[in-house]
């Protein structure tokens, strides 16, 4: 199965009362999506089951991709890595799966998948981390595939 996270790209900051979920791209933000949105189409596979979280920050990085995506909850701000994992439905889904979503959560689910003591990856806005699973001598491991960030695309 390939799992593949897709932090949001850059947001505008908290000011005068703006809630967390209604922070919008800036136009750095809607750039970095572009480019990484462009990165991704050229190479996810057909049926890729795409999940956001329902923050417009994530909601406009997905939109980026141009591909239909589903928003869950369960990606929203202060998500749990069990909670991304069900949502994607990992490790047997049968279809791949990106999900747009948030630090900590993506880069503690990333730790904890690739089996990283430290209990958190550090993941740039706009970046993708890429995994992949397969079994080898009878055991199913977890590959990093691919990570990517706007500045490199």
């Amino acid at each position: 199965m390939d799992l593949i996270f897709w932090r949001h790209a850059e947001a505008e900051d908290e000011h005068d009362g703006l809630a967390d979920l209604d922070r919008a791209l800036t136009s750095r933000g809607e750039k970095q999506a572009a480019r990484v949105g462009a990165w991704l189409d050229r190479r996810l596979p057909e049926g890729t089951r795409v999940l956001s979280s329902p923050a417009l920050r994530c909601e406009q990085t997905a939109l980026a991709l141009g591909r239909k995506f589903k928003l869950r909850d369960s990606l929203a701000p202060g998500a749990t890595p069990a909670q991304l994992l069900e949502a994607a439905q990992w490790p047997d889904s049968r279809h791949p799966v990106m999900l747009v979503g948030h630090q900590p959560a993506l880069g503690e689910t990333l730790a904890q998948l690739l089996r990283i003591p430290v209990g958190n990856c550090a993941v740039r806005k706009g970046a993708v981390w890429w995994l992949r699973t397969r079994e080898r001598d009878g055991s199913e491991q977890t590959v990093l595939w691919a990570v990517q960030s706007p500045e490199t695309v």
